[in-house]
């Protein structure tokens, strides 16, 4: 006697939400892939270069043993572009990091080669170099990717600007690091390609039409659950934008959405969110929910002040739609210049 299968039937949204969950596993293990082929690829790099200064060579004198020996190298190992040159950017790899601390060389470590010989080439600095390094491994910036935001100086921006949340207060020590290393002050939304005033309603069915690139701006970690997520209490419906988990975290992350200035009345609305997500959704294994209130401008102080006796970790971040017109030029100016 055969036996009847029940059919599950869900609705669009449902449906979506286990194929955007489903998407970003899949994005986070191929990460994963390529950090440890990176890793080994770069292991072969690091003791190569090694190997050629601490044999003194140098591209002068000891150009014709290096050339010799990508000869005989490449007859082993075709495939591994071992050229002469590439040889002599594997001592420069390891010259320059073989005294640095072990998080910038675990960082580098892992790095596409192509991006590592990009930050060689295009940076002194190593706290710039971690800066960026964090930025590739929690994006999965492409290599030219990287290169815009060298161009456009992203990692002096990030150390203007102040940090406009309440996570040192509301969170323990280790949570509330982890939180600041996570969240950032100011996002960049370009890739919706906005280019005129729009509603709320609007900027949010674009972000979830674009939700893989929404999530690689906002960093590694991010599960996406919905947006305009329904909780229900005491026969009263209240909405959340967007709702995320951190991984990391361990935490529901709710997004409020608001196409102008920040005001302190959001501060408060996302407080009761908050509450009602760590009483009717928050697992017992979880860590307590964080709001992140994404507005087109705020003012640091009036954010301070709302922020000071709430007790939910709250943050507040800019969004900015296209790249600021001045530095437009200037980079266009630049290109210009170096051609």
């Amino acid at each position: 006697m055969k036996k009847k299968i029940a059919q599950i039937k869900l609705n669009e949204d449902e449906y979506n939400e286990i194929l955007s969950r489903a998407v970003v596993e899949i994005h986070n293990a191929r990460a994963i892939i390529a950090r440890q082929i990176n890793s080994a690829s770069n292991s072969v790099y690091w003791n190569l270069g090694k190997l050629l200064f601490e044999k003194q060579l140098e591209e002068g004198y000891g150009g014709g043993v290096v050339k010799r020996l990508s000869v005989d190298l490449k007859k082993e190992f075709p495939d591994m572009g071992l050229s002469p040159r590439n040889l002599w950017n594997m001592k420069r790899f390891y010259e320059r990091y073989y005294l640095a601390d072990e998080k910038l060389q675990r960082s580098v470590a892992v790095l596409p080669w192509r991006h590592n010989l990009l930050l060689l080439e295009k940076l002194q600095s190593f706290d710039a170099v971690q800066f960026y390094a964090n930025e590739v491994l929690k994006k999965g910036w492409s290599k030219d990717l990287l290169l815009n935001a060298i161009k456009i100086d992203s990692y002096d921006k990030a150390q203007k600007l102040v940090k406009t949340n309440n996570f040192t207060q509301s969170l323990p020590t280790v949570h509330a690091d982890y939180a600041n290393e996570v969240f950032k002050s100011s996002y960049n939304l370009g890739f919706l390609g906005i280019t005129e005033p729009t509603k709320e309603l609007e900027l949010e069915k674009r972000l979830i039409a674009k939700i893989r690139e929404f999530i690689l701006e906002l960093g590694k970690g991010f599960s996406f659950i919905g947006n305009q997520y329904r909780l229900e209490y005491h026969g009263r419906e209240y909405f959340i934008d967007l709702l995320f988990f951190h991984r990391g975290l361990r935490a529901l992350v709710a997004v409020e959405l608001k196409i102008g200035g920040f005001k302190p009345e959001y501060a408060g609305k996302m407080n009761m969110y908050l509450s009602l997500l760590d009483r009717l959704e928050k697992g017992e294994s979880e860590n307590q929910s964080i709001g992140i209130i994404l507005c087109a401008e705020k003012d640091h102080l009036e954010v301070e002040i709302a922020l000071q006796d709430i007790n939910k970790p709250i943050g507040v971040a800019e969004y900015q739609l296209l790249l600021p017109k001045a530095e437009l030029q200037k980079l266009v100016l630049k290109e210009l210049n170096a051609n």
